[in-house]
């Protein structure tokens, strides 16, 4: 079961993030059609990194007993995705929460 522990943290760490995000409407809830369009970018973003730097070979799948071993492609496991994931979407909730409060600062 262990194998599933990072995998788990992941979706659990994206739901806090979703639920912060539907509660105070920082980004998918503020504009759903441009956060789709920023979020899509920075994903493809930052698996065209992962991508390139796996082909020139700078690093390679971590070995660990809390990962699943399931690939998506060679050397980059499922839980990468969400990890990837996890970047940009928590960067737009910040920056939304960050403007918001700037915003109220100023008033």
């Amino acid at each position: 079961m262990k194998e599933l522990g990072y995998l788990a943290s992941l979706s659990l760490v994206l739901a806090c993030i979703a639920l912060t995000d539907r509660r105070w409407r920082l980004f998918f809830w503020a504009d759903p059609l441009r956060a789709v369009v920023v979020f899509g970018f920075g994903f493809a973003l930052f698996l065209g990194w992962d991508l390139v730097a796996l082909h020139h070979e700078l690093y390679e799948r971590g070995r660990s007993a809390y990962m699943t071993g399931v690939e998506v492609a060679p050397d980059l496991p499922v839980e990468e995705l969400l990890f990837i994931a996890f970047l940009p979407y928590l960067t737009m909730v910040l920056h939304g929460a960050a403007t918001r409060l700037l915003a109220r600062s100023g008033e």
